[in-house]
């Protein structure tokens, strides 16, 4: 099987111990996220904590189409982590990916980033809304999807458990992952408020976002926070069709 690797400006003995992890991902390292789709799996390497994120094998007709098409995950979470830092926009470090290909197409894919200690994450916000500065942090991560829409990024798994926030002396610092799923470009006044759908269910908590997003972008509150409720509504009908499904198919648990 053919590999294919990609660093960021690291140290020969941090490439070469990253690989060695790599090499050996089925029987070293911690599992960071239990085994599922994917797999995240911590280690330390010389002086730093590493996360891998082995993506599935994908089913056979995009197994042809990430090696003559399209770029693979892991590819698409290290280029999207760079320019994030490019941009001034928080993310994990990234640090390499691994691609492996057979004759007819890409097997495995492993996506490489520095791990980081956060505080919390989104989802916090949602199920202990007496969490401290609880509206204050919810006002900044309105700040800080204000600022991805102005430098043209469009986040499509912006969702409560890809968010992780750090206190940083009284204000908090956001970090995106999972990464794979962007697009670039100048986006529309609706694109910009569908991003909040999948955000949270909780109306107090759009009512809170809208209002600030509103004053950010100078449009009408209630014209935000109606069309914000609309799509946050919708997304959570699908979603919970989708669970319903599911489990009745027997896929859910």
């Amino acid at each position: 099987m053919k590999e294919h690797k990609e660093f960021s400006e690291l140290s020969l003995d941090l490439k070469e111990s990253i690989t060695h992890f790599i090499h050996n991902f089925n029987t070293e390292g911690s599992h960071f996220i239990k085994p599922g789709r994917n797999t995240i799996k911590s280690n330390e390497i010389l002086d730093l904590t590493v996360n891998v994120k082995s993506f599935k094998v994908p089913h056979l007709l995009n197994q042809f189409a990430y090696k003559y098409f399209r770029k693979s995950k892991a590819r698409r979470s290290f280029e999207n982590a760079c320019y994030l830092l490019k941009m001034g926009i928080g993310t994990p470090r990234p640090l390499a990916y691994f691609e492996y290909f057979s004759s007819f197409g890409l097997k495995k894919s492993f996506y490489v980033s520095e791990h980081l200690d956060c505080d919390l994450t989104f989802r916090e916000l949602i199920t202990n809304p007496e969490y401290p500065d609880w509206e204050k942090i919810l006002i900044e991560a309105t700040d800080f999807t204000f600022k991805l829409h102005e430098n043209k990024i469009l986040f499509k798994d912006h969702s409560p458990g890809n968010t992780l926030i750090k206190k940083q002396g009284s204000n908090y610092q956001f970090y995106l992952v999972d990464l794979n799923r962007m697009s670039f470009k100048s986006l529309s006044f609706e694109e910009r408020i569908k991003n909040f759908s999948r955000l949270t269910p909780k109306k107090n908590m759009v009512e809170i976002m809208s209002k600030r997003y509103a004053e950010l972008i100078k449009r009408d509150p209630k014209e935000v926070f109606e069309l914000m409720w609309k799509y946050t509504k919708k997304f959570q009908m699908k979603y919970h069709r989708k669970r319903k499904l599911k489990k009745k198919l027997g896929l859910k648990k």
